[in-house]
């Protein structure tokens, strides 16, 4: 690099959502710490903020939620829209008309879903395939089709779109085989931000007092609900839920900023997770950890581990006991900290050709 360049982030960073959050901190954060001059590209939508506030609201549905949840859920809310407010930002524009968006040397569009044709809200957006946008180079970090499988194909008006990148990288082996199949090349799966630059927490941990568990998701199956108690139960450990409301915990922290996340998950015993960051925030802070992988989630959950050698503590509905003992009661294998050093490397060299 000759010298730093000025660089938009296009990507999900309202979404109230922790993995949303930290991917898209860790993407600028870990940008600047390149030396370039790198800020979101915030765009607006009435509707998606309307769309954004009722999840957050409701977020475990189809599972109601109690009226009593609504008030930690709004403190939540409200933290979400606090940390986004100090990310360094762009002046505002409609994401559906983006004449008002400034010129960028590059725009890296990217991570998160930002391709996900079946997003509930953001799904067929052209802005997140380069409609729009002003700059010399777009290209992209870690995008991802989310839920959107390979099998459905692309169409080739969005091919024509994603081929004026410069440069492609994607999240998951689901979002690279639809973006070789559309182009003819595949592009490499690089790590996502919250891995490849991780993530510093804001302030000191003045969470839960004591030992404790920590369970991230939502609407796990009965059997590895039952699996999950059976093991804390014989071994007295307290299972507290983060951020989502899980009856069956012992515990509920629903109110839960993404810095109090990320520092619950570094001070937990072991973490009970059926989410994607729930994976990575283990893996960060060297956590025994088992997942239920949901549908939703499945394609990157899938890549994620089967790239480290960790696809074993994805565990099915028929898992038995044995299982989930070896899993939360022993330490992560050293062997994932070599494989994600080695992933680092290579999304390091993506970088340095798609940041000239």
């Amino acid at each position: 690099m000759t010298s730093p360049l000025r660089v938009g982030v296009l990507t999900f960073h309202r979404c109230i959502n922790h993995g949303s959050y930290w991917q898209a901190r860790c993407l600028v954060d870990g940008l600047r710490g390149r030396g370039h001059d790198v800020e979101l590209l915030d765009h607006h939508s009435d509707r998606v903020n309307v769309a954004e506030w009722r999840c957050a609201l409701r977020p475990t549905l189809p599972t109601p939620v109690p009226r009593a949840d609504h008030r930690p859920y709004r403190d939540k809310l409200e933290k979400f829209r606090t940390a986004c407010a100090a990310l360094p930002m762009s002046p505002r524009f409609d994401l559906d008309d983006p004449h008002g968006v400034g010129e960028y040397d590059t725009v890296v569009v990217g991570s998160d879903e930002v391709w996900n044709l079946a997003h509930p809200w953001y799904g067929g957006s052209p802005l997140f395939f380069g409609t729009g946008l002003r700059a010399t180079r777009v290209v992209s970090y870690a995008a991802s089709f989310g839920s959107y499988d390979a099998s459905a194909g692309l169409d080739p008006a969005w091919a024509g779109q994603l081929r004026r990148f410069a440069a492609i990288s994607v999240r998951d082996d689901n979002s690279r085989d639809i973006v070789g199949a559309a182009l003819g090349t595949e592009p490499p799966v690089v790590l996502d931000p919250t891995l490849q630059f991780p993530p510093v927490a804001e302030g000191t941990w003045s969470g839960l007092d004591g030992p404790f568990v920590a369970v991230y998701g939502h609407n796990f199956s009965e059997a590895f609900i039952r699996q999950v108690r059976r093991w804390a139960q014989l071994r007295g450990r307290r299972l507290v839920s983060i951020s989502y409301r899980n009856d069956w915990a012992d515990e509920q922290w629903l109110q839960a900023g993404p810095h109090d996340f990320a520092h619950a998950i570094a001070n937990a015993d072991a973490v009970i997770t059926n989410f994607f960051h729930g994976c990575v925030f283990a893996l960060l802070n060297d956590q025994s950890f088992v997942c239920e992988p949901s549908r939703y989630r499945h394609n990157k959950i899938r890549c994620l581990m089967s790239s480290i050698g960790g696809e074993h503590h994805l565990v099915s509905e028929d898992a038995p006991a044995t299982v989930y003992d070896e899993l939360l009661d022993r330490p992560l294998d050293p062997a994932f900290h070599d494989a994600i050093a080695r992933l680092r490397s290579s999304s390091n060299t993506y970088l340095d050709a798609a940041l000239p």
